[in-house]
């Protein structure tokens, strides 16, 4: 993909439940590495599910799912109307967000510049 698409063609988007404790680290991730590819211009819009009906409606896979134009990069079982959290395998093992590498090498691949 382009990295020179507009923002407007480009979406990043994390859902998230209330009880997640990794979700506003994640955010904050996401944000700064746009800042640093020199894409501040694509906005990081959080989700909020509350019941299993929103959650499936979000293609949420767990706390937090990253969206990347509507696609999760991430492994998982898929969708699930189960509000819970999500575990990503890290170059550190198993943990409750993406690393902030993981993160750099995709928003880099799909977004940078």
């Amino acid at each position: 993909m382009s990295g020179d698409r507009p923002a407007e063609q480009i979406s990043v988007e994390l859902i998230r439940i209330d009880e997640c404790p990794n979700w506003s680290d994640t955010a904050n991730d996401l944000r700064g590495l746009l800042v640093e590819l020199g894409r501040d211009d694509i906005p990081v819009t959080v989700r909020r599910v509350a019941t299993g009906g929103e959650a499936l409606a979000a293609g949420f896979a767990g706390s937090p799912t990253i969206l990347l134009d509507g696609v999760d990069p991430f492994p998982s079982g898929g969708p699930t109307g189960e509000l819970a959290c999500r575990v990503y395998i890290t170059e550190a093992g198993l943990r409750g967000r993406p690393s902030r590498e993981q993160l750099r090498a995709l928003l880099a691949e799909r977004f940078g510049r």
